[in-house]
């Protein structure tokens, strides 16, 4: 049952994306209750899962292997453990929240609207899923396209420069990746006399790397999570890339994708090269304590909320990095709280700011002194999310 279970969470929101297709465009109220009803229905599946896996075990649960090209041992082979499994319930309780935050506000479009966001949701559990590296590849780059749209269609003013940036940053990194992982691929069928994709048969095989080797394939990996988390000094897209966005995009960047970098750093370049993660792991910590210091401080002159808010993740995010670069169970078993810790804080301050632009057109801070006295509520829940 859980296998099962965690293929409708993982592909529903993509039968649906693919189902309003087939609506007509004018059909708005479809578009959007259909959207909302798929996120919520996909979230409550979803629970489940947190009891169908043993949490006394460390390894891969739910398993599914399905040979996809056997030439390569490329298969559909995904499975979870505690850390992807509080990954994936934080993406399924956080789409719905952005999909019922974008009922009303965006107006134009929305049958391409409401597609991209349930193709983004499918791509994001993938990447936590997935235990083919070609599959994960495949999930890690997907996610590029509906997130380039919904940044350079439903964005603001400079949408396109800020879509573009996202999507060459990224891009870059990722084909870094792609090499190592076929350079993995290839060591495999040297080792073992057989090419292979199986994430649990790398993890096997890549400790057994040359040390001079590892550090580059080490450093392929890195540079592409680093980018996505994102580390200092390869951080320069987010904040054009979050005040551009429309307030559900910022939400699921910030809550999601920006996870996406330091779950990478923790699955494949500790898994993978452990030699070579004790070597990096200073400099990582030096990047981390830079973006901490540097983050807090641009964040605090900021007069843009959305920077703001884009900059602290920065500093946030730092802590994670921090944590994941101590190389103890502790501080990585921390870095994983503060990932699902700021995926929920930093998206309910996105959302608040949507909530204060949606009103006033503004997101200068200053137009915003004394709002506790007209917006009492909003402003104690505006404070739970800065006190978090």
């Amino acid at each position: 049952m859980g296998q099962l279970l965690l293929l409708i969470v993982l592909f529903l929101p993509l039968v649906v994306a693919i189902g309003l297709l087939g609506v007509p465009s004018g059909r708005v109220a479809i578009h959007r209750w259909a959207s909302l009803a798929t996120a919520l229905v996909t979230f409550v599946l979803s629970l489940p899962l947190y009891w169908l896996v043993d949490h006394a075990r460390g390894d891969f649960q739910l398993l599914t292997n399905v040979t996809w090209i056997p030439s390569l041992d490329a298969g559909f082979r995904i499975g979870i453990d505690g850390m992807s499994l509080l990954l994936v319930l934080l993406t399924t309780f956080t789409m719905p929240i952005a999909i019922g935050a974008s009922m009303g506000v965006i107006t134009k479009r929305e049958k391409e609207y409401y597609v991209m966001m349930l193709l983004l949701e499918t791509a994001m559990i993938g990447v936590f899923v997935s235990l083919d590296m070609f599959l994960f590849y495949v999930f890690w780059e997907l996610i590029l396209i509906p997130m380039y749209f919904i940044i350079g269609i439903w964005g603001g003013q400079d949408r396109i420069y800020a879509a573009i940036k996202f999507f060459l940053y990224t891009i870059v990194g990722s084909l870094l990746m792609l090499v190592a992982i076929i350079w993995l691929g290839w060591h495999a069928q040297v080792a073992t006399g057989h090419f292979t994709t199986d994430f649990v048969k790398l993890r096997e095989i890549a400790p057994s790397i040359p040390l001079d080797i590892q550090r580059w394939l080490f450093a392929a990996f890195a540079l592409s999570f680093a980018i996505k988390v994102p580390i200092f000094p390869l951080h320069t897209w987010l904040p054009d890339a979050h005040v551009q966005a429309p307030t559900a995009g910022s939400v699921i960047l910030a809550g999601i994708l920006l996870k996406m970098g330091t779950y990478g750093l923790i699955r494949f370049n500790l898994d993978f090269f452990p030699a070579a993660a004790i070597e990096f792991a200073p400099l990582l910590a030096v990047l981390a304590v830079i973006g901490i210091i540097y983050g807090a401080l641009v964040a605090m002159v900021q007069p843009d909320m959305k920077k703001l808010v884009a900059y602290s993740s920065v500093s946030h995010l730092g802590f994670v990095v921090l944590g994941i670069a101590s190389m103890t169970n502790e501080g990585i078993q921390g870095a994983i709280i503060q990932m699902v810790n700021h995926g929920l804080s930093t998206g309910m301050l996105f959302l608040c700011v949507g909530v204060l632009y949606e009103r006033r057109h503004t997101r200068d801070i200053a137009e915003y002194g004394g709002i506790a006295s007209v917006m009492p509520r909003f402003a104690v829940l505006f404070a739970i999310a800065m006190l978090a």
